[in-house]
This record gives C-alpha cells, sequence and structure tokens, in this order.
C-alpha cells in the first residue's frame, strides 16, 4: 500500500521543476517506487507530508531537531516506531532544501528531477526505519534506493560514489 503525499512548498525557487502538481506527482512516484522495493506494511490509510523549503529554513530545521546549524539536503521526522507502522496512520514528515539539492544536483551532473527523486526515496526510508548509521544500515539503504530508483528509469546515483560515510561522533 503506498501512503497518501500531502505537499507544501514555501520556497518559489521550487517552480524550477514545475508547479504544484508536478511536485506532487513526481513526489508520490518516489514513495511508490520506495514501497515496490521494500514491501513495508503501511496501514491502508497511510500517510506522510514533504516539506519543499529553502536552506534558512532547513538551517533551522536541523539545529532545532539535530543540534546542526548548517543547511542539508533533506531531513526526516518519523512519526511512529518500525514496530507500529502497519497501525499508524502518519508517517512523518520530510523537508528537502531547493538550494542544497540544485547545488548537490549540479555537481554531480545530475539532473535536478532525478537528485530530488532520491532525496524523495532517501528521506521516506527514513520514515519507515531504514539508516544508514553503519556501512551494513548504509548498504541496506543504498540498495534499496538504487532499485527504486532504476524502476523510475534514473540512473544509480552511487556508481561513482563509495558508501555513505557513518556520521563520526
Amino acid at each position: 500500500m503506498t501512503p497518501v503525499v500531502d505537499i507544501a512548498i514555501e520556497s518559489d525557487a521550487w517552480n524550477a521543476l514545475g508547479d504544484e502538481e508536478a511536485l506532487l506527482a513526481l513526489t508520490a512516484r518516489a514513495v511508490a517506487a520506495a514501497c515496490g522495493e521494500t514491501k513495508v506494511k503501511l496501514k491502508k490509510d497511510a500517510e506522510l507530508s514533504l516539506l519543499f523549503c529553502d536552506d534558512a529554513e532547513i538551517q533551522t530545521l536541523n539545529k532545532q531537531w539535530r543540534g546542526f546549524d548548517k543547511p542539508t539536503n533533506v531531513l526526516s521526522f518519523p512519526a511512529a516506531a518500525v514496530q507500529d507502522l502497519g497501525k499508524a496512520p502518519m508517517l512523518g514528515d520530510i523537508a528537502i532544501a531547493f538550494e542544497t539539492c540544485a547545488r548537490e544536483a549540479k555537481d554531480e551532473a545530475k539532473a535536478l528531477s532525478d537528485h530530488v527523486t532520491h532525496l524523495v526515496i532517501h528521506g521516506f526510508l527514513h520514515l519507515i526505519g531504514y539508516d544508514h548509521m553503519s556501512e551494513d544500515e548504509a548498504q541496506v539503504m543504498e540498495d534499496l534506493e538504487r532499485r527504486s530508483l532504476q524502476r523510475l528509469g534514473i540512473d544509480d546515483p552511487y556508481r561513482d560514489l563509495s558508501l555513505i560515510e557513518a556520521p563520526r561522533s
């Protein structure tokens, strides 16, 4: 079951990817692809929200919730414990920052829409319990991301990169 996706667009910069309908379609496709790969059992009326914001907003969220006073590309805020996913109507929230995403896409010679799709999948996987705190966890998460993106005809974002490094204390 694919969750219902609600979006909020708080930065006009996101117009680079089209209107609200286009962003909702991109998000829904990304989440559906990830659901297809994880085989996670979600509540029939499960939902998530996604905030399309700017670097200033995500920096505020990053500082408030993670203690890092800097922008980042994507943040996820799970609303339910993994064992409760089949019962939880609200999976959580994802925030994605335009400037960071656009810069990363340009630096990595990727289409912005492909990179945002990847980050939606990445954020969704966090909502349903996946993480990359260790190399083993990172490998599992990257494999799910690759397969989800492949379903959508998007190239492997890790083909030229090593594993995501586990955060250091």
